[in-house]
């Protein structure tokens, strides 16, 4: 049967391991905070304003999506009514534009890359797939450039800050709006 002093030891001890192992969980929670808003910065994945619609970059299996979450219409103009009426593809041409992944081809090992190639993009206003290239800006903005053969042209995708709303809607607003 232990002493006293030996019980004394064994809980010191105890004592001793259980607040190393707090001190380690503290530092693996700040850690993982950490490394999550380095993530939310240093890559492609999240919302994005383009030219009349809203964007959502993320992983789909081995690859990364661009699906189109919202278009920009008319007042009284549901954004489900509009159509990819421009695809190339002609039983594609009653889908909703929202909804549409717009990339293919750029693998999810590339999230955290500024630079990224071997994709394509479609644009939905012409209907077609283009050789792309997206490239992370010093202001956080995405240049997104599609080409066909050697004529290229681009634009420049915002980086929005997303929220969902108690009742299931969303709201967005520029994460980068010190330029304007």
């Amino acid at each position: 049967m232990p002493s006293q002093c030996e019980r004394f030891k064994q809980s010191n001890i105890a004592k001793r391991v259980s607040q190393a192992m707090n001190k380690i969980s503290e530092a693996l929670i700040l850690m993982c905070i950490s490394f999550n808003a380095y993530a939310e910065e240093n890559t492609i994945e999240g919302f994005w304003a383009s030219s009349g619609v809203i964007i959502e970059v993320k992983v789909c299996h081995e690859l990364i999506c661009a699906e189109i979450v919202h278009v920009f219409t008319e007042d009284g103009i549901d954004p489900l009514t509009v159509l990819d009426e421009n695809n190339r593809e002609e039983e594609l041409r009653d889908r909703p534009v929202i909804g549409i992944n717009m990339f293919d081809g750029f693998r999810k090992e590339q999230l955290l890359r500024n630079s990224l190639d071997g994709g394509k993009i479609y644009d939905p206003r012409r209907g077609r797939f283009y050789d792309a290239e997206l490239s992370r800006l010093e202001s956080g903005n995405l240049l997104v450039e599609g080409c066909l053969l050697f004529i290229c042209d681009g634009e420049e995708w915002l980086p929005l800050d997303v929220t969902v709303n108690p009742d299931g809607s969303r709201n967005a607003t520029l994460r980068n709006n010190a330029d304007m």
